[in-house]
Order: C-alpha cells, then sequence, then structure tokens
C-alpha cells in the first residue's frame, strides 16, 4: 500500500492528475459500487509469516507496514519463502474471512492476489513463485475464496500490485532509484511474461471478478510503466470480464472510458463531495498486513465515523483485515466489525443505496447527514455522534419542511417534534441517545429538497462561528491551513471577507473576534450586517509557549468581544469583515451568539 510519509503530497499529486478527466456521467457497471459503500480488504501472503518481525528485529523505517518487510529489511529471496514453512494448513479456511464480512454488513471483498513481494497467493501456472509452491500445500486461496464469495452472496475483488514486484529481476524496485533503472524493454518482458499472464489467469479461472484493484499512487508518466501497457491491461480486463471495474491506481487518468472509480490514499477521507464514484482504503489498526508488535487499533467510533462521513459526500470505504499465517483475524478485528455489522443491521438503511447532500463537508458539528429517495418520498439521517446536551439538534442548509422527523433502530417509531426557520432546522431530542455508536435520525420529505449550501451552519447550543471553511468568497482569500500549533486562519489586509447567516432567532447576538495582529500597533477591524457596524481594535500579539521547557512556541490567537448586532428579524443577513487601512491581521474566526 501506499506509503505512509509521503501520503500527503503523493496523494495531491495523485488527485491532481486523475481529476484533470472527470466522468462524464456515472458508468452503469458503477451502480453497485456506489450504493453497496462498504467492503473488506485483505492483506494476507508471505509477510503474514513473519508478523512484523525478522531475524528478532522490528520493521526498519517509520511507516511499518509489515507487508514491506521484505523490502525494508533486506530480506533476500530465499530467505524470504522460508517464511511459507510457517503457515498452518489445516486452519486456514477463507470461508471464515467471507462470514467475517458478511457479519460486519460488507458487500464486498477485495483479496491481495500478488502484493509488491512477488508472491502469487493463488496456484499460479506462471513461475515457481507461490505460496502453494512455496509451502507445498497444493492449495489454491483464491479458488477457496471465490467458492465461499459465490456460496454467501458476496462480490469478490482481487488486488494486484502491476507496478512493484521484487521478485522478478526486470521490475520496479524503488532501490533503483541508486542502484540503476532497467531499461524499457527489460521492464516490458516482466510486463508481458509475468503481469498479463497472471492477470488472465485471475480473470478467467475465478467466475465473476467485481473489480481489480491496482496499487501505483503515482501518475503513470512518473513511472517507467508506459501508457500502451496500462491500456493493455484495461483491454485484458474489458475482454474477459467485460463488467469488472477498474480503480485509478492503474495510473491512468480517472475516466470513463478506463477508469471506473477513483481510490483514494491510504487511510485519506473525503473533504468535500464528488460526484463521480470513489472509496478510501483504510485500516483498523495501522499496519495492513498482520503485525504483532501492532499497537494502534482505531476504536470502533473512528471506524464509524470513517464510514459514514464517506458516503455524506458520495463516497464509500474499503476497510481491511491482516489474518496470521494460520488464517486467524485478530480479536481486535472481530471485535470491531461484529460492533458495525449489529449497527448497520439496524441502521443500514441510511448507508446501503444513500448518499449525501450537497452540502458543505464537515458541516455539523454533531455528525454527517445521509440521503436516500424512494419513488416521491426522500429520507434525510441525521448521524448523531455527540448526543446534544440541550437536546436540540441544529441541522442547515434544508430549506425544504419536513413532514415527519422519527428514531431509526427504535421499536416504538417515535415521532419527535421540531421547527423549521428558513434554512435552519431544529429537532427536539429525547433525554437519551439511542444508539451507544451513533444515532440516526429520519427526517422524511415528501417533496425534492431545496438547499442552502450557502450558509454558514448553526453550532452546537446555538451560535454561529464565521471561519475560513465557510466564507462565501474563500476561494479569493489567502488560508492558512492548520500545522498542528496555529489554527486555520485567513490572512488578510483590508479584503472583504463576506459569509451569510440564515438567523432563526431576533434578539441581541455578542461579537467575538479571534485572531493574531502580527504587527507592531494596533488594527482597526469592522464587522458589519446590511445595516450594522461593530467596530474595535486588535492589539499586537506575541508568541505563546505550546509545551513548557522545549523552546516550543507559536502564535498567538486572542479572543475578543467587539461589541453586538441587534437582529430584528429572522431569515437571511450578509456579514462582512474588514480591516482598516490595509493592515494585515490573521483571522481565525468571528463568534456570533443570541445572549438575549
Amino acid at each position: 500500500m501506499l506509503q505512509n510519509l509521503k501520503r500527503i503530497s503523493i496523494t495531491i499529486s495523485l488527485f491532481l492528475t486523475l481529476t484533470c478527466t472527470l466522468f462524464a456521467q456515472e458508468n452503469p457497471k458503477t451502480k453497485w459500487f456506489s450504493h453497496d459503500r462498504f467492503g473488506m480488504f485483505i492483506h494476507w501472503g508471505l509477510y503474514s509469516g513473519a508478523e512484523g518481525l525478522w531475524k528478532g528485529e522490528k520493521l526498519r523505517y517509520i511507516n511499518n507496514y509489515a507487508e514491506w518487510l521484505r523490502y525494508r529489511n533486506r530480506v533476500s529471496k530465499d530467505e524470504y519463502g522460508e517464511l511459507a514453512k510457517r503457515f498452518v494448513w489445516d486452519q486456514i479456511n477463507p470461508e471464515e474471512w467471507v462470514l467475517l464480512a458478511k457479519k460486519a454488513g460488507m458487500k464486498y471483498i477485495i483479496m491481495t492476489t500478488k502484493h509488491h513481494d512477488g508472491v502469487a497467493i493463488w496456484d499460479t501456472k506462471i513461475g515457481n513463485y507461490s505460496l502453494s509452491k512455496l509451502s507445498e500445500s497444493n492449495r489454491d486461496i483464491i479458488k477457496e475464496l471465490a467458492a465461499a464469495c459465490k456460496k454467501h452472496n458476496m462480490k469478490l475483488g482481487f488486488y494486484y500490485s502491476h507496478w512493484i514486484d521484487w521478485e522478478h529481476p526486470y521490475a520496479w524496485d524503488h532501490n533503483q532509484e541508486l542502484t540503476g533503472h532497467v531499461t524499457d524493454t527489460q521492464y516490458n518482458q516482466y510486463w508481458q511474461e509475468k503481469v498479463i499472464p497472471q492477470l488472465r489467469e485471475l480473470l478467467t479461472n475465478y467466475g465473476d471478478i467485481a473489480l481489480m484493484w491496482f496499487d501505483m499512487w503515482i501518475p503513470y508518466q512518473k513511472s517507467i510503466i508506459k501508457k500502451e501497457q496500462l491500456e493493455q491491461v484495461v483491454e485484458l480486463i474489458h475482454t474477459l470480464q467485460p463488467n469488472c471495474l477498474i480503480n485509478s491506481r492503474l495510473g491512468l487518468p480517472t475516466d470513463e472510458k478506463n477508469i471506473d472509480f477513483e481510490t483514494f490514499g491510504d487511510n485519506q477521507f473525503g473533504t468535500s463531495y464528488i460526484q463521480h464514484p470513489w472509496e478510501t482504503p483504510g485500516t483498523i489498526a495501522h499496519s495492513w498486513g498482520y503485525n504483532g508488535q501492532e499497537n494502534e487499533w482505531k476504536s470502533t467510533s473512528q471506524i464509524f465515523n470513517s464510514l459514514i462521513s464517506n458516503v455524506s459526500l458520495n463516497g464509500g470505504f474499503t476497510l481491511n483485515i491482516g489474518p496470521r499465517a494460520d488464517g486467524t483475524v485478530p480479536y481486535e478485528s472481530v471485535s470491531r466489525l461484529e460492533d458495525i455489522g449489529k449497527w448497520l443491521n439496524k441502521h443500514g438503511e441510511s448507508i446501503y443505496g444513500a448518499t449525501g447532500l450537497d452540502l458543505r463537508a464537515n458541516q455539523h458539528d454533531w455528525g454527517y447527514l445521509t440521503t436516500k429517495t424512494t419513488g416521491k418520498q426522500t429520507n434525510v439521517y441525521a448521524q448523531v455522534f455527540n448526543w446534544p446536551l440541550d437536546r436540540v439538534l441544529r441541522i442547515s442548509g434544508i430549506k425544504t419542511k419536513p413532514e415527519q422527523i422519527s428514531i431509526q433502530g427504535t421499536t416504538d417509531h417515535q415521532n419527535l417534534k421540531f421547527e423549521q426557520i428558513g434554512g435552519i432546522l431544529h429537532v427536539n431530542l429525547p433525554n437519551k441517545q439511542t444508539d451507544n455508536y451513533v444515532s440516526t435520525i429520519v427526517i422524511h420529505y415528501n417533496e425534492p429538497l431545496q438547499l442552502d449550501k450557502d450558509i454558514v451552519a448553526e453550532s452546537t447550543f446555538g451560535g454561529f462561528a464565521l471561519n475560513s471553511t465557510n466564507a462565501q468568497n474563500r476561494e479569493q482569500l489567502k488560508v492558512i491551513r492548520y500545522d498542528g500549533k496555529k489554527p486555520n486562519h485567513i490572512q488578510t489586509a483590508g479584503e472583504n471577507i463576506v459569509w451569510e447567516i440564515d438567523f432563526p432567532e431576533v434578539g441581541t447576538y455578542k461579537i467575538d473576534v479571534s485572531a493574531h495582529n502580527p504587527n507592531t500597533d494596533p488594527v482597526e477591524i469592522k464587522v458589519q450586517t446590511s445595516n450594522q457596524t461593530a467596530s474595535g481594535k486588535l492589539t499586537p500579539n506575541g508568541k505563546m509557549v505550546v509545551e513548557p521547557n522545549e523552546n516550543n512556541y507559536t502564535d498567538e490567537f486572542v479572543n475578543t468581544s467587539i461589541g453586538t448586532f441587534h437582529i430584528r428579524q429572522t431569515g437571511k443577513q450578509k456579514i462582512t469583515f474588514q480591516t482598516g487601512g490595509n493592515q494585515q491581521l490573521w483571522l481565525n474566526s468571528i463568534w456570533l451568539e443570541k445572549i438575549k
């Protein structure tokens, strides 16, 4: 999988490349993928026998992915092959993996058939470097897995490392950056004598294959691969498995001709609504392959957040397990998957076949919105992670008035009282949350939704935070992202910054400004509505201590109250901010809250 330290920069490069050519519209082949939303990745191979250790030494390099052990710890091919003796074949049963996926509410499985180590997991006839031949087991795990998937109505996809192969002498190995590249002719020999024949086996011998998942995280122009070689793969798949989907890590731009869905970086989640099909590959722990030294298990709530947040942005989530060399799955993985499956048994309606609303990402601080339309009825599902203490759920951005609001997953189908004011909806919740992880409130509509994605969302307990993410003209502003110390902020010097608030109540609203003044003199500021102005001066700020005794400092952002607005009617109003005299200011946020 994608190298950890380079994930952010590589993913940005990948994203820019992939979006050069967008899908014209969703391919009918991808409907099942967009519907199912949730699947299982399985990283299981020769590396599983090492368990993240080589001759008593842990994995080298900070990314700590167990499947990279041969490369990281500089293990020879012969010694690496000896790991096959550790596999406990009388206990390995791929059907158990399928049953676990089904119990978790997953709809498809992606199995690693050949990872970067070059070891085929199936009984390949192309060479002798396969798990079955190395272990002398005479078992074809892929054949058994395919049979189990067919038996239990589980879609099956294959991961295949096409770009990197540490076994073949003419394949790509990152160390060639130092030792010298193989020639194009040599690489094509690897391609024609191993990649294409092995892909033909996988696409011919194991029934219907739902998708092929490739793992090159840079565009082909930056690699040794040629466009013609990738197009040869596309043609092979289209010929042998016409309905098989292809992911964007093949290396070609994301378009309807060659690529069916976009794969984000490892554990990289959505930040905006995307029209075409996409997914995040993610881990329950840190490593993909089994690592006996693993101590970074994600909580069940984190996994729910990953799944639901992606669905709310029209994406999916493929969650990985790493079985041991005896086929067993760590209890930490099993327990989390079982909890997710129990929730989906009650709340799956809000995930399968659902999508999101084209609103601002992370708009609500209590959770996410998913939605589904059946006939003339549309349901919006408020996925509540943080049950409001004042028992009022505040939903912003939907102007249509609901017909009814109820709680999903309860036996009494309790209807909830609500109030709709413009684009703000207030729902009165019961005293106790209805689920230990995520409570689902169902908002029923009998007419098409009218959205207002420009308004600032109302915060839990009321109040509005005006910041760099919800400014109407944010694309024209100089925004500095959170760096672990300084918050997101706008570096401004006299520009008008504009927001829009849909005020649900009349009254007096206090105005607080959080900012850093990098100058030596005070900065004049003003915040305005169409008929009111509040102004003030922000004194210069210095540094603050982040951690004591470490010389660890950062710029200080101070909260300053500059007065009040008297809102005399409900509805939308523009709010603008500006510094005086073109003085520079680092604006974190403006907070408006009703005080009477």
